[in-house]
């Protein structure tokens, strides 16, 4: 378990190497360096664990609808959600470092209306997302981060 300290505390991050990588550049220079993936912006979301209770740091690319975010529950098309995601319905209060801001932020699941609305946008952003929807017979969720 990869772990970094923070202004805050102890983080546990991503247990993919490559992304526990980029989140250590990211939170080191500030938001300055590694706030992109494959060309698409991404954030920082830090989240409690629902069984650990430990605060826990991944990155995710995300669009916008109006000021919020968007993040994409994907996991890469497969049957099951990411954890993070199933964390965030535990608890949907979470941190978020978008380039050098930090703050504070809700999670919610959009209605299917919603996503309806969006995905297309977030298609547009990152074309690989209807390539894992189209992979998976789970509608993927996207989840809207509300600044606090």
């Amino acid at each position: 378990m990869t772990t970094e300290q923070d202004g805050r505390g102890e983080v546990v991050l991503n247990p993919t190497e490559w992304v526990a990588r980029q989140a250590e550049l990211y939170e080191s220079s500030g938001g300055t360096k590694g706030t992109t993936q494959l060309g698409v912006p991404c954030l920082l979301l830090d989240y409690v664990g629902r069984r650990s209770g430990l605060v826990r740091r991944t990155v995710l690319i995300y669009g916008r609808d109006g000021e919020d975010y968007l993040i994409v529950a994907s996991n890469g098309g497969s049957a099951r959600p990411p954890q993070w995601y199933l964390n965030l319905l535990a608890n949907p209060e979470v941190e978020l470092r978008v380039e050098t801001e930090r703050f504070g932020a809700i999670a919610a699941t959009l209605p299917a209306e919603e996503k309806a609305r969006v995905w297309p946008g977030l298609v547009e952003l990152f074309p690989r997302y209807a390539q894992y929807q189209a992979a998976t017979e789970r509608d993927i969720p996207v989840v809207r981060l509300t600044r606090r």
